[in-house]
């Protein structure tokens, strides 16, 4: 694990905010008991929910792994049901922009995750990654299983013991309860928004750059 990536990253998203960014659409699909797309028709999967600062950053990351079958953006850890983009970005609902990953653990392990997880991100600010500032974008792993709580709270001891940030690791580390899918126009959003919005080419485009060099060995082959 080494401080200088995420420094580097930190230091990039100090210039633009994706809340500045929100798109006009209106399209918003949301279902009380929706989960990922076919995750009872997939055999052996397993599921992880990480927050980790602004969704359209997250997902683009997450979804280049060999062996993460989906990475859906969407809200969890708050009180709100069926929350909106909007009500998120008052910070008054208590949910944080997240990740609901399903993924092959014969392909690519929990701890794997947990590895990118924190390399991507600065786990060391509390409520905010770079420009952007509020509960919403908290440091989070929302835990399915004890297996999942062990492994998160373990790595965030070792990373604090070893030096590898400056600063104590603020990430939480709590039970997952309820998952939100996000309006359809924040699903993969780097992907649909890459030569039309600023923040795509300044903010997501540099971090996705890196994270491919140093984890070249765990994306999906072409």
């Amino acid at each position: 694990m080494k401080a200088t990536l995420t420094a580097a990253i930190v230091g990039l998203t100090t210039l633009f905010s994706c809340a500045q960014k929100t798109p006009t659409s209106t399209n918003i699909t949301k279902d009380n008991n929706m989960e990922p797309k076919n995750q009872n028709a997939l055999p052996a999967v397993e599921t992880a929910t990480f927050a980790n600062g602004c969704f359209w950053c997250t997902e683009a990351i997450f979804e280049e792994l060999d062996g993460v079958i989906s990475a859906t953006s969407g809200y969890t850890g708050g009180k709100t049901t069926n929350p909106t983009y909007k009500e998120i970005g008052t910070g008054q609902t208590g949910h944080a922009e997240c990740l609901q990953i399903i993924y092959d653990p014969a392909k690519i392990t929990f701890d794997e995750l947990l590895e990118v997880f924190w390399e991507t991100h600065d786990p060391t600010t509390l409520n905010r990654q770079g420009a952007d500032v509020g509960t919403q974008y908290r440091s989070a792993v929302f835990y399915h299983n004890e297996e999942q709580k062990e492994k998160a709270e373990k790595y965030k001891t070792e990373l604090n013991k070893s030096g590898a940030f400056d600063k104590p690791i603020v990430t939480e580390v709590t039970a997952y309860t309820k998952f939100y899918p996000a309006e359809d126009y924040h699903q993969q959003y780097f992907e649909n928004n890459e030569n039309s919005n600023p923040y795509c080419k300044i903010v997501i485009r540099p971090k996705l750059d890196k994270f491919r060099k140093v984890f070249k060995d765990k994306l999906k082959k072409d």
